[in-house]
């Protein structure tokens, strides 16, 4: 017998067809499961390098030098798994049960794996050959190499058409707007992701990206490009617009490669495909196939969950086991930076009877839909633009029944989410790895022979979740925590993986060695290139820290959206506009300003809780036009739309009423004035009330101030929301200057030292020593800080700058506002408004759309969809 003969004896060759992130994943699995080692791997990829992370092309679109092969790497080092880089498998031959490879190589296989992934196509259309594609680490590194030869060839920008609105072009579109070109993006749908997004989330993703300049097209495909002496000059759509451009890329979708498997005779799908059945075997005996080459009930996907979990299946077959693959989770997460959306489960409510709760908060303005069962209680799925923080949570949840209200887990409601709704150990935390709620905490606890993680890395790498699309990290890390608090031990406080350290911790740092930038920050603190927490709060600490404009400096990526458009987007896509009324006094020229103003650009008005005017529907383009001519009537941002001092609620005082023992208006204005602009960890209120009657609700507010006969009593910690709490009192009968210190140094040392996100009131039930320990801070100096708090207040008055003035000033600044960034005076023709019964404009519904009926649309008269043009 020869030695092959005696290896073929001794164990099983197991060869996988294909070097992309479900090859890995399979041999990963094989190696770590076969501890007999029954079975020999070989894995050959076409492409040069060990497999990587598809998922991750945009890092490396943004950081050229980004490692992206996938982790772990060990197992091609050993003996039992080999990797055969820069070779393609050319043929199969099932009876000899061997494969040859371009290299001429014969590979004798027991058990074969097509695991051969996908292409990018490119439609047959005049000049196609001149275009490219958006799909491997060649592709990314040859557009970042050729972006850059076109700018210094014509001495500008390069031109980039990218076709396609999905995930992979949106990526691709984000990661070259980021090195400079100008980026139009051409889609065939109304709207931006169109299979993962409704319209109303469609439309207001659209929003985001075109404030990131990036030019949409949308409706239309490419019908050909235009090449003169083998250079592209144009791309022409089939609604017969015209584009220049330097560089055209298809990201329209993905074609399976399923070339072996045609030449082999094996069942596919409808649509092309390997078909496969629950144990991911094909036509064939001993032939399997996974990930995007696989068809599974008539569909392929390009997703990463449902390849790793058909890896592990037919892992578990090779090594005798019976596991099963019986659904595709497709939930996705936009990987571009500035860009939060997201979407799981029945984001499109196909479900019968299924109720749609959709959430636009005028106080964020964000796009957040979650799908419910007919009686509001099981989640069926979700959808999240501009912020998706509750998508870690609310995923796993999905087919649960909610122990509250669906608004209480939106963030953008304001309301804070039960805290009852422990997920079961079933509950699928990372679907890209397969790995249930239940399997953390047992990593966490650890067992009689193991000792738990307590660490999120050690956490990641023991359990793989969160090691490679990374939306369920967040999640992790609260479930990590939760069982260490559990077992008696302090959780690390660390804000994400890029950084070790708490909030506080990074204020402290940041402030201490005079950082002012997200690079030199993430350089000496952290590591990465930043994530969803951790860039906001940078945004935030920077912008309190040093008062410059928020969006300069290269802070714009850092803000969420309704920083970015310094305004709150609405739920159809439009803007609200929230100028600051201090202490709800106004003038009645201001009055007729604000009246003046809503009628010209057809707002809808509303007074606010907060003694404001809300002015909604505004489109992006028009929100410099509007915000001209109320800085000119001597108005200014009210903040609104950020973390910072929204509003200083006030009863009219001892002015006019007869109650009144103190002007609680003018301090109302006082105090509105010293702390507008003030970023902080969440959103600040204050309340002034003239007497004991307390007509302002002072003491719901962050600060309350109430008037007593010797002068001012000052409460703190009061909020809304799903968990309510009374401000608590922490000084009495102060007068005017003694309280504006107290306050400076309430607000500074809660800016400095809370959790992101955490208002008040948590705050100060988190912190140690509870509401004594801020007393003795304020009032008592414990800690020494009381000049360094105040003199950080006074800095904020010094530089605090009107955020709209100063853009109307600045023309670059203003490049941000437009509907289209290749079309600048062109307005934005899906914003409809119809009159509602009580004489305002409000956003028209799809039946009214549909029913062909006119509306009003920035005060012209335009047809809508159903009626011809």
């Amino acid at each position: 017998m020869t030695e092959t003969n005696r290896a073929r004896d001794e164990v099983r060759n197991v060869v996988i067809v294909g070097g992309g992130p479900a090859a890995h994943r399979l041999a990963d699995s094989l190696h770590a499961r076969d501890a007999e080692r029954t079975v020999h791997v070989t894995v050959v990829g076409d492409e040069p390098h060990r497999p990587y992370d598809r998922v991750a092309l945009s890092t490396r679109l943004a950081d050229g030098g980004a490692d992206l092969t996938l982790q772990p790497t060990s197992m091609w080092d050993e003996g039992r798994v080999r990797l055969v880089t820069g070779e393609r498998v050319t043929s199969i031959d099932p009876v000899g049960r061997t494969a040859t490879t371009s290299a001429g190589t014969e590979l004798h296989w027991d058990e074969l794996v097509l695991a051969t992934g996908s292409s990018a196509p490119v439609p047959d259309i005049p000049g196609a050959a001149s275009s490219r594609v958006y799909r491997t680490i060649e592709d990314v590194d040859n557009l970042v190499s050729e972006a850059r030869q076109l700018a210094d060839v014509h001495g500008r920008p390069a031109r980039v058409v990218v076709a396609g609105g999905g995930l992979l072009g949106l990526e691709a579109a984000g990661g070259l707007a980021k090195l400079g070109a100008h980026v139009a993006v051409v889609h065939s749908g109304g709207w931006l992701m169109s299979a993962q997004l409704d319209e109303g989330a469609g439309r207001a993703l659209g929003r985001i990206i075109s404030g990131q300049g990036i030019g949409l097209h949308l409706g239309a495909r490419p019908s050909a490009i235009r090449v003169e002496d083998d250079r592209v000059t144009a791309v022409e759509l089939t609604n017969e617009r015209v584009i220049e451009a330097d560089l055209v890329i298809f990201a329209i979708g993905i074609s399976p490669r399923d070339e072996l498997a045609r030449d082999l005779g094996l069942g596919l799908g409808p649509r092309g495909g390997v078909a496969i059945d629950t144990s991911c075997a094909t036509s064939e005996s001993n032939i399997w196939a996974i990930g995007e080459v696989a068809s599974f009930e008539g569909r392929c996907t390009g997703l990463v969950a449902p390849a790793n979990a058909m890896a592990e299946v037919v892992a578990d077959r090779i090594l005798g086991g019976a596991a099963e693959f019986t659904s595709v989770d497709d939930a996705t997460k936009l990987k571009l930076s500035g860009v939060d959306v997201a979407s799981f489960g029945d984001a499109l409510a196909r479900t019968e009877q299924a109720l749609e709760i959709v959430y636009a908060d005028p106080a964020r303005g964000l796009y957040q839909k979650l799908v419910m069962t007919d009686d509001a209680k099981t989640l069926l799925g979700g959808i999240f633009v501009g912020d998706a923080s509750p998508y870690a949570s609310l995923r796993p949840m999905l087919g649960m029944q909610l122990s509250s209200e669906p608004a209480a887990y939106l963030s953008a409601s304001g309301m804070e989410a039960p805290a009852g709704d422990e997920l079961p150990a079933s509950a699928l935390v990372c679907a890209c790895n397969n790995v249930a709620a239940g399997t953390i905490r047992d990593a966490v606890n650890g067992d009689e022979h193991t000792e738990g993680c307590s660490e999120l890395g050690a956490l990641k790498a023991c359990t793989r979740a969160g090691t490679q699309c990374g939306s369920c990290v967040p999640l992790v890390k609260k479930l990590m925590e939760t069982e260490l608090t559990k077992a008696g031990i302090t959780p690390s406080r660390a804000l994400c993986e890029h950084f070790e350290l708490s909030r506080q911790e990074l204020f402290e740092s940041i402030r201490v060695l005079e950082l002012t930038s997200f690079d030199e920050i993430v350089a000496r603190l952290g590591t990465g290139r930043g994530c969803d927490v951790c860039k906001p709060v940078v945004g935030s600490i920077l912008a309190t820290q040093h008062g410059s404009y928020i969006l300069d400096g290269g802070r714009g990526g850092l803000q969420d959206t309704n920083d970015r458009a310094m305004a709150n987007m609405q739920k159809d896509g439009t803007y609200s506009v929230v100028p600051r009324i201090p202490a709800g006094e106004i003038t009645p020229d201001k009055l007729a300003v604000i009246a003046q103003v809503a009628t010209d650009y057809g707002l809808y008005t509303k007074i606010t809780g907060g003694q404001r005017i809300d002015l909604f529907g505004a489109r992006l383009d028009q929100l410099p036009d509007i915000w001209k001519r109320l800085v000119d009537a001597g108005f200014e941002s009210g903040q609104a739309y950020g973390k910072a001092l929204r509003n200083v609620k006030s009863c009219v005082g001892s002015t006019w009423c007869r109650f009144g023992v103190q002007d609680s208006v003018a301090m109302a204005v006082q105090l509105e004035l010293r702390y507008r602009g003030l970023r902080s960890p969440h959103k600040l209120k204050f309340g002034v009330s003239g007497c004991a009657r307390e007509c302002a609700e002072a003491r719901g507010k962050d600060v309350g101030v109430i008037a007593t006969d010797q002068g001012w009593n000052m409460y703190v910690g009061g909020n809304g929301g799903f968990q309510p709490a009374h401000a608590q009192l922490l000084a009495s009968d102060l007068d005017d200057e003694t309280l504006l210190k107290y306050i400076d140094r309430y607000i500074m040392y809660y800016v400095r030292t809370a959790d992101r996100l955490q208002r008040t009131a948590r705050w100060i039930e988190d912190i140690e020593g509870g509401l004594d320990h801020v007393r003795d801070v304020v009032v008592n100096d414990s800690l020494g800080l009381a000049a360094e708090l105040e003199a950080a207040v006074d800095r904020h008055v010094d530089s605090y700058e009107d955020e709209w003035a100063a853009t109307l000033a600045d023309p670059e600044r203003l490049r941000r506002f437009r509907s289209f960034v290749n079309a600048p005076d062109v307005p934005d023709p899906s914003v409809a408004r119809v009159p509602d019964q009580r004489g305002q404009m409000r956003p028209a519904t799809d039946e009214e759309r549909d029913r062909g009926e006119a509306v009003l649309v920035a005060g012209m008269t335009i047809p809508v969809r159903g009626v011809d043009a």
